[in-house]
């Protein structure tokens, strides 16, 4: 038979979209590190059956464990080919990658090029897209065109940054890439945030997509959303970006803090283990306050204590110090969805007028 195998030298998002599919065939654990991006994982060796090979190659015989590589790398093509691959038609043209374009990834393009698929083989695998996400996030690259969506916790910013995208302006989301809704308390209960290099091929990819001519939208955030740390070269773009800031009485945020948030509130141990990580500064008897608010699932009370006596300090605190220049300020009477709706029109209107 004739290796009618092609081969992809160099990767971005954009070379991505020429495949009908793009195939991780590591292991599970390797792809849930982190993987290309809209990668389906088709493992030819599992993480059991490629550590029990690593083990036998290295301890016993490099023979031996070839050979029962080889069986399981078989069984598990095959069975790719009777399940995920079974409906794909004859003009289908999958990318295909292991962790560093050798003899796993080259098996399965093997078998999927005789099978009459146009095959592609991603030359040095997952490393040499990993060398693009570095060289791009931390090589300095020219820095994105910002416009930051300031505000106080519980101002409905990431809403408000979703409508904007639903209107055609360019929306940056890095909560949502990043798993994690950036206070304190925002951690995502049951929903362990991405790895950082997984957030950062999610953030090269989103960058990717955008048209540097024209400015993006971002949420103010600090330099790290939960676990996750903000390339430098996108942090100090934030640091001197112009801002709109969003405005909303204390009790409409906290009642939208309480609906947000809900699926903390409802879990008691997730809650006092949020709480627990507030800075030392506050009382023991105001702690334990909160605990209470907690307790009795007063959450609207609670959320209002929170903004008036941790956030909104912190926040005042920042904005003294603030140099960046403001382009509006949106003060909303009420956080309901007409308002984030009518908050979005005036932020477009103000992208759309700003010259960065």
């Amino acid at each position: 038979m004739t290796d009618t195998i092609h081969r992809l030298q160099a990767i971005d998002t954009a070379a991505l979209s020429r495949f009908d599919a793009v195939i991780d065939v590591r292991s599970p654990g390797e792809f849930a590190e982190d993987h290309l991006p809209g990668a389906e994982n088709l493992p030819v060796l599992d993480d059991a059956q490629r550590a029990e090979v690593g083990t036998i190659y290295v301890q016993e015989s490099k023979f031996r464990a070839r050979r029962l590589g080889a069986a399981h790398v078989a069984r598990n093509i095959a069975a790719h080919l009777d399940g995920a691959l079974a409906d794909r038609p004859s003009g289908f043209q999958p990318l295909v990658y292991c962790w560093r374009g050798g003899q796993r990834s080259h098996a399965m393009a093997t078998i999927l090029s005789q099978v009459g698929w146009r095959t592609t083989l991603l030359v040095g695998g997952y490393r040499t897209w990993r060398r693009h996400v570095t060289e791009r996030l931390y090589g300095e690259p020219p820095a994105p065109k910002l416009i930051l969506l300031d505000g106080g916790t519980g101002t409905a910013k990431t809403e408000i940054l979703g409508r904007l995208a639903e209107r055609g302006v360019q929306a940056l989301d890095l909560e949502g890439l990043a798993e994690h809704r950036g206070s304190l308390l925002g951690a995502l209960p049951g929903r362990p945030q991405p790895g950082q290099k997984l957030f950062e091929s999610r953030l090269l990819a989103a960058l990717e997509r955008l048209d540097p001519n024209r400015p993006v939208v971002v949420e103010a955030e600090s330099s790290k959303i939960g676990e996750i740390m903000l390339p430098p070269v996108l942090w100090r773009a934030m640091q001197t970006a112009a801002r709109i800031e969003v405005c909303a009485p204390t009790a409409e945020r906290a009642t939208y803090l309480a609906q947000t948030y809900r699926d903390l509130a409802e879990d008691r141990a997730a809650l006092h283990a949020a709480l627990a990580r507030l800075p030392r500064h506050h009382s023991r008897e105001r702690l334990e306050e909160w605990r209470r608010l907690a307790d009795t699932r007063a959450f609207s009370a609670l959320a209002e204590a929170l903004i008036e006596s941790h956030y909104d300090p912190a926040y005042r605190r920042s904005s003294r110090e603030d140099v960046r220049p403001r382009l509006g300020v949106i003060t909303l009477p009420t956080l309901d969805p007409g308002s984030q709706e009518r908050a979005a029109d005036v932020v477009g209107r103000l992208v759309e007028g700003y010259k960065v």
